[in-house]
């Protein structure tokens, strides 16, 4: 079964009906997967209309069910047992008895085989929060995919085997919210129903620029990622073309769009080219059919990101925006605090970014090209805003200043109101002449609050004559001091560092790479991405218009 075809999942969920729901939801938002989940243990009269069937708690068969899903196996179907800290015997084909249950706890989890298809842009190890029940392997022929190191022994926590022309797999892993379970499980069907992942996707950078730059990044990206490919660089510029001939090789230039075109081996165009050309440039390479990763912000303007998914849709590409700062560890670590209502309901929340500085004589600077102050790291943060607060919008209110920096187009400093239609207010502030800055995040909910203040790094360097040399990190790369403030019964705030995830290299390319081979949901969907443009735009009429409100509904 190649990787466009369709896997239909029947699941046989039992009591855990309910609580199992995360992960067929994932399920059925990833291409080419259907899915039937039925309560009982019973299974249908036709089930060779299904490429696997998942059983929650596998030991709940009759004999007679189990022959006949032996049978259906052994005819070519796949069937995954998820079983759980309670059910009893597995049925012999699994080829393995599940030992005693453990406790419920954080297991920390690698793939026996680090090479197997299944563990590609998977971390080399990851943890899932589940009860631990080890796996006894029967037989010579089952293949241990998951292991752990369970009190200084190594144990299988999910293993495979051939069963005939088909194939079996059982997990005692029941992670059902958690995506790197999901994740799992998704890879675990597509490789039961004989979908194996297509050839690496060839890549092309459009837009290129010196060692360090966001073309150049993405050019180290598709080096990196396992199922990306590198094959072409295209710039009008001749000396970028030079330096990304020194920097790849073996990838080929083009001065223009057409070439590139032409160019059957690159499938994905990253366009790393300034905001005002990326709605035609993206929309020529959809119609030309090569998927399509535009910077952010997507485009400028409503007009053209409609234009850009109609164009996608009608050509059946992919279109998608680098939304990097998704995987920011404080925007991450502020979202799963929301997740665990840690401070309640979140109804307010301000951003902040800037200082008093210069601006850059670079084309970021520039309006026509940029689409001004705001698009910039707006394009960020008002992502992240509406992630956070991901219900309908009401309204938008925007304002400018023009006071110092006359030697650019920019405003100097901008502000973006947004009301949402439940009542939450979110705002975003970005001056270039704040000489005192404000908290990156303040975020109020009925029962807390969270802060982050900027934090300040510094490099230094040894030097022979001045002994050292101070290196400044942009504080925007550095993770901010996270507090959350709890109110305590005797009316005092109580004071906690939130929790920060771990950091993972190239996030948006990997998820990115999923997404395209073997049809794991897209991370970033082009409606979010122009629903951040919507935003954006409405609070630039605004600002226009002396901060009269925009009604937006987005």
């Amino acid at each position: 079964m190649s990787s466009q075809e369709t896997n239909n999942l029947l699941v046989l969920a039992g009591e855990e009906t309910e609580r199992s729901e995360p992960l067929w939801s994932y399920l059925r938002q990833t291409r080419g997967t259907r899915v039937e989940v039925r309560q009982g243990a019973r299974l249908p009269d036709d089930l060779g209309r299904y490429g696997v069937v998942i059983l929650v708690d596998p030991a709940g068969f009759s004999a007679d069910e189990g022959e006949r899903l032996s049978s259906y196996v052994k005819k070519g179907g796949g069937c995954l047992a998820l079983a759980s800290p309670s059910s009893g015997p597995l049925p012999p084909m699994f080829g393995v008895q599940a030992g005693p249950s453990g406790p419920w706890t954080e297991i920390r989890l690698r793939f026996a085989d680090r090479e197997h298809p299944m563990g590609k842009r998977f971390p080399e190890t990851f943890f899932l929060h589940s009860s631990f029940r080890p796996l006894e392997l029967l037989d010579g022929d089952v293949q241990p995919i998951l292991n752990t190191v369970w009190q200084y022994r190594e144990v299988c926590l999910a293993a495979m085997r051939e069963e005939g022309r088909g194939r079996v797999c059982c997990t005692t892993l029941q992670a059902w919210t958690e995506p790197y379970f999901q994740q799992l499980v998704h890879r675990i069907v597509r490789h039961l129903a004989g979908m194996r992942e297509p050839r690496p996707v060839g890549v092309a950078v459009v837009g290129y620029g010196p060692t360090g730059s966001i073309g150049n990044l993405h050019g180290l990206a598709a080096q990196e990622v396992p199922g990306l490919d590198l094959r072409a660089v295209c710039d009008t510029d001749e000396a970028r073309l030079k330096l990304a001939q020194r920097d790849f090789p073996d990838a080929r230039t083009y001065s223009t769009i057409k070439e590139l075109a032409r160019d059957d081996s690159v499938e994905l165009a990253v366009i790393a080219t300034p905001p005002n050309t990326h709605a035609e440039l993206a929309i020529q390479l959809l119609r030309d059919g090569k998927h399509v990763v535009c910077e952010k912000p997507l485009c400028l303007t409503m007009d053209e990101a409609q234009a850009m998914m109609r164009a996608a849709e009608e050509n059946g590409r992919v279109l998608t925006c680098n939304q990097n700062r998704r995987w920011d560890m404080d925007y991450l670590a502020i979202q799963q605090a929301l997740r665990d209502g840690l401070i309640g309901d979140p109804f307010y929340l301000e951003t902040f970014v800037g200082g008093f500085s210069h601006p850059c004589d670079f084309w970021h600077s520039h309006q026509p090209v940029s689409g001004g102050t705001l698009y910039d790291w707006g394009a960020h943060y008002i992502d992240w805003i509406l992630n956070l607060f991901p219900g309908p919008t009401k309204s938008v209110i925007g304002t400018s200043h023009k006071r110092v920096w006359h030697d650019v187009t920019n405003a100097d400093q901008v502000r973006a109101q947004i009301q949402f239609a439940d009542g939450r207010e979110a705002e975003f502030l970005h001056s270039d002449v704040a000489a005192l800055s404000k908290p990156k995040w303040y975020l109020l909910g009925t029962e807390g609050a969270i802060v982050g203040h900027w934090n300040q790094a510094t490099l230094l360097e040894p030097d022979p004559i001045t002994y050292f040399r101070e290196q400044h990190v942009p504080t925007t790369e550095v993770v901010p001091l996270l507090s959350l403030y709890k109110r305590h019964p005797s009316g005092n705030a109580v004071a906690q560092q939130l929790p920060l995830p771990e950091r993972r290299a190239l996030p948006f390319h990997l998820s990115l790479a999923d997404h395209l081979l073997t049809g794991e949901p897209l991370a970033v969907t082009p409606q979010s991405a122009a629903r951040v443009v919507a935003i954006l735009e409405a609070a630039s009429r605004s600002a226009e218009r002396g901060g009269a409100p925009e009604d937006l509904c987005v």
